[in-house]
């Protein structure tokens, strides 16, 4: 497999994990969620990999979503939320088949085993 990196190309975490990546001679493909909208079965991979913390529950499209959505954000209907509003995505999200970790956090990154090979 190859190394994904998701997300949002303007983003302040991303540009970081760009230039962390690159530095690191590390070859990675991105997806940037703008122009490309994850599928359901994708969203559903990524919460059995990362679980509840694919969600970034403290920015700004989580926290406009209305209030009878967030009471009961899971199954089916957080799936849903999350194709419409992939912003809901914790960033960077970075995939390499089974190995799978969002947020910028190197030190992290490289302790995850395939994820950067």
């Amino acid at each position: 497999m190859a190394l994904m990196v998701y997300g949002i190309k303007n983003c302040d975490s991303m540009k970081k994990a760009f230039l962390w990546l690159d530095t690191e001679g590390i070859t990675y493909t991105f997806v940037d969620f703008k122009k490309q909208v994850p599928n359901e079965i994708q969203i559903i991979n990524w919460l059995r990999g990362i679980g509840d913390s694919l969600v970034n529950t403290k920015g700004r499209s989580y926290r406009q979503l209305p209030s009878e959505v967030k009471e009961l954000f899971n199954g089916a209907r957080r799936i849903k939320a999350i194709v419409a509003e992939p912003t809901l995505i914790k960033r960077p999200l970075l995939v390499n088949g089974t190995a799978m970790t969002v947020g910028f956090h190197p030190e992290r990154w490289i302790q995850v085993p395939n994820l950067l090979t």
